[in-house]
């Protein structure tokens, strides 16, 4: 059986989610308060993103931008750029986890109007849950073109075991704790 299809990587997922998430409340209430005062209601951006089989969940995250007018990097706030820099935007993501939704290792959710433009071999990125980080990630994230980004979603779904999810949040939790950027490529082949 595929690792992303297996009854453990479900168990583990939800069992370190709903860790963290009592880990990280204190954490979490604070970003609620310090979103709340900087930028309004409401405190969560929401999305439709399709998941696993192409099913439409919602994804949540705190909020980066200022609601209105303009271009995002316009609607960008200092504290939008701290969460996203941080990672800390996606914390409320955990919550997509618990409920099965996502898991922390998979082809990060795009957006649903994306749909129609995967060919047949990069619309298999949908046969496992989308991830929190994944292979693309650790490889350049948005530095990456749109099929390369693609082939590497494909090649995680073929190749998927624990110990390449080990790998993936080694290296995603590396470059965040360095500070780096997480778009940053890692230095080194963790294959």
């Amino acid at each position: 059986m595929n690792w992303s299809h297996h009854p453990t990587k479900r168990f583990l997922d939800a069992g370190f989610a709903c860790s963290l998430l009592l880990i990280f409340s204190p954490i979490f209430l604070v970003l609620m308060l310090v979103v709340g005062i900087g930028l309004g209601r409401p405190l969560f951006f929401r999305q439709p993103r399709p998941g696993k089989d192409g099913e439409i969940f919602e994804l949540i995250k705190f909020r980066t931008m200022r609601t209105g007018e303009g271009t995002d990097a316009e609607r960008m706030t200092r504290l939008g750029r701290f969460l996203r820099h941080s990672g800390l935007d996606e914390l409320p993501e955990l919550w997509n986890i618990l409920k099965g939704d996502m898991s922390f290792v998979g082809p990060r959710p795009l957006l649903v109007e994306y749909l129609p433009r995967y060919d047949a071999n990069q619309a298999r990125r949908h046969e496992v849950r989308p991830g929190l980080t994944g292979w693309a990630q650790i490889h350049g994230r948005n530095r990456l073109s749109w099929s390369e980004k693609f082939q590497m979603d494909v090649w995680y779904v073929d190749h998927a075991s624990f110990w390449l999810d080990l790998k993936i949040l080694f290296f995603t939790f590396s470059q965040l704790r360095s500070g780096g950027d997480p778009a940053e490529p890692f230095s080194g082949n963790p294959s």
